[in-house]
This record gives C-alpha cells, sequence and structure tokens, in this order.
C-alpha cells in the first residue's frame, strides 16, 4: 500500500538547508503516512552524504548531471508511491502540522487541484512567493512599460504580486510555486508532468495554467506554512534572471499564439531594456550606491534568454545547463 504523501525534493549543492528541511519534516508530517524522494542534481558539496548518513528511510535519486528542476521533479515523481505528491524546496524548513494540514485542506476540497501554503521568512515576516498572479497580455503590458517596478504590489500594475494579500486567508489564485505543491499524483500524471524544457523557473508556472485549462482552480491555504529561504540554490542574480526570462519567453510562445505572442515576447524585451537604461542613468547619478540587480547585464545577455528553452529530445531530455 502506498504513502498518503509523497514528498519530492530536489537538491542542488543545497548540504545543511536540505538537512534542515529533512528534520522538521519528521514532525510537520505526523501523523501522515509519507514517503521521502529526495533527487540530486550532480551536487558537488555533502549533499548525497549527509542525507544517506543521516536519513536512512529517505531514497536518494543520484543523478549524475544538473539536469534542472522540472526533469528532477518528474523523475521523483515516476518512483513516488503516494497518493499525493508534495513538492518542497530544500530551502524551507516546515512548521508542526503542515503536511497534515495541507492533505487534510486537499482531501476536504477536491475540486481546487492544486495546492499550496504560506511562506515565509527567518524573521516570521511574509514571504510572498508561495503563489502568484497568472501571466496574462495586462501583466507583460505592465511589465514592459515599467509599471510593475514603479507600483510594486499594486492590483493594477503589477497583478501577478496579488496585492499586499498576506496569504493568510484561503484564496484561489493563478500559481502555486513549486516551493511548495500538493497535488494528487494521478493529477500530476493527466497533466503529463512538468514540461521537461524547463530547467528552472516557470514550470510551476505552466503547470498550473494547463491545470486551470482542464477545470482545476489552484488554491492556497494559511493552515500549511514553511520557512523559505528564497534563492538559496541561486545566488548569482544575472544567473538566476536569465533563467526567470528564459522561463517567461518559453511560457509566452506555449501558451498564445499569433499577435498575443508577439505583444508578450516585445513586452519582455522592451522591460528588459528598459529597465537596463534606467539603471545606467541612476548609476551615473548614485554612482556609490550598492545594488543587488543587473539589469544591464541582462540586456547584454538576451541572447540566452530571448528565444526561450530548447525544445527536448526523443528522450525527454534537454540539453544541461550549468
Amino acid at each position: 500500500m502506498g504513502a498518503d504523501v509523497s514528498v519530492l525534493i530536489v537538491s542542488y549543492n543545497t548540504g545543511a538547508l536540505l538537512v534542515r528541511c529533512l528534520e522538521s519534516l519528521a514532525t510537520s508530517a505526523a501523523g501522515v503516512a509519507t514517503e521521502v524522494i529526495v533527487v540530486d542534481n550532480a551536487s558537488t558539496d555533502d549533499s548525497v552524504a549527509s542525507v544517506k548518513g543521516g536519513f536512512p528511510d529517505v531514497q536518494v535519486v543520484e543523478a549524475g548531471v544538473n539536469q534542472g528542476f522540472a526533469r528532477a521533479v518528474n523523475a521523483a515523481a515516476a518512483r513516488a508511491t503516494g497518493e499525493y505528491l508534495l513538492l518542497l524546496n530544500p530551502d524551507t524548513v516546515v512548521f508542526d502540522g503542515a503536511v497534515h494540514n495541507l492533505l487534510a485542506f486537499a482531501r476536504a476540497n477536491p475540486a481546487y487541484g492544486v495546492y499550496g501554503g504560506r511562506t515565509e521568512r527567518a524573521d516570521g515576516t511574509l514571504e510572498p512567493s508561495s503563489c502568484w498572479g497568472q501571466p496574462t497580455l495586462w501583466s507583460h503590458v505592465c511589465f514592459g512599460l515599467g509599471l510593475t517596478t514603479a507600483f510594486r504590489r499594486s492590483r493594477l500594475f503589477d497583478p501577478e504580486s496579488l496585492g499586499t494579500w498576506r496569504r493568510d486567508t484561503v484564496r484561489t489564485v493563478g500559481v502555486v510555486t513549486g516551493c511548495l505543491l500538493m497535488l494528487r499524483r494521478e493529477t500530476f500524471e493527466q497533466l503529463g508532468g512538468f514540461d521537461a524544457r524547463y530547467f528552472m523557473y516557470g514550470e510551476d508556472v505552466d503547470l498550473c495554467m494547463r491545470a486551470r485549462g482542464q477545470g482545476w482552480d489552484p488554491v492556497i491555504t494559511p493552515d500549511a506554512t514553511v520557512v523559505h529561504h528564497v534563492g538559496a540554490a541561486s545566488s548569482n542574480w544575472a544567473n538566476k534572471f536569465v533563467l526567470v526570462l528564459t522561463g517567461k519567453v518559453t511560457l509566452a510562445t506555449t501558451h498564445w499564439t499569433g499577435w498575443r505572442r508577439r505583444l508578450c515576447l516585445s513586452m519582455i524585451d522592451l522591460g528588459v531594456a528598459l529597465r537596463a537604461v534606467l539603471d545606467v542613468l541612476s548609476k551615473a547619478v548614485r554612482p556609490g550606491r550598492p545594488r543587488r540587480s543587473d539589469w544591464p547585464a541582462l540586456w547584454r545577455r538576451r541572447g540566452e534568454w530571448r528565444s526561450g528553452y530548447p525544445a527536448v529530445d526523443a528522450a525527454g531530455l534537454a540539453p544541461e545547463r550549468p
């Protein structure tokens, strides 16, 4: 007999964070029959040894290459026996009862299909990336014209942010992100799993858009909460956002056609170019100000993201990325 929940974790050089995540699962999943599957994407740290040495019940799949998030989740799901799959980032700490609560909510509300929770920072403040609004033509226009930056958290001009909602009520959303995402294994299989083209970023958006197309309505419940150390496996801002933009382009070319596709792609281009120009002007005016972002670098590297992710081969494999 299979587990209630198969917890699927993709690791790449997450070491101590992964250990903390697995330790937190032991209490958060109390009363739930779980299996935990960790797919390691060729980590060069002690991630694999730490899991094998400290968590003998955890299944470890060593990929041998950095195959990205989507392919690794698909590989883990193929091994899973649980009624439900729970995608969980290795840089999370799961609150007591979170797995139990999320499972109970999913079973009591089967019509939603895709389920997520609330993410917090280590200091207890809201970390909003557990969910987003679904990308639309309007949200692309807002990005292209710089409105999402000028009016952050505006429900009108930054619609994918979902405004100032604190993720503290039950609400349907466009996208439940892969850091904490539960769905029936049967639903995941019916959707065909993640699109293997996506290396990282965008695969959860694509999955939720396809789920909505089949009548599901992704939802968030605040009763399932985790601490999320955002970007622990993506420390370089420019490298991360090259992948984010590649995912955005792939989504646009997948989910829109004709003039709508051309509009979305042109707005992505315009949005990056506009922010690059503003960065240059800002640095000229205030040269000593420290900056986390580097939009000019993203514009210079546009050859890396403008075409989106490449098609997969007959085996469902895409080229390996660093």
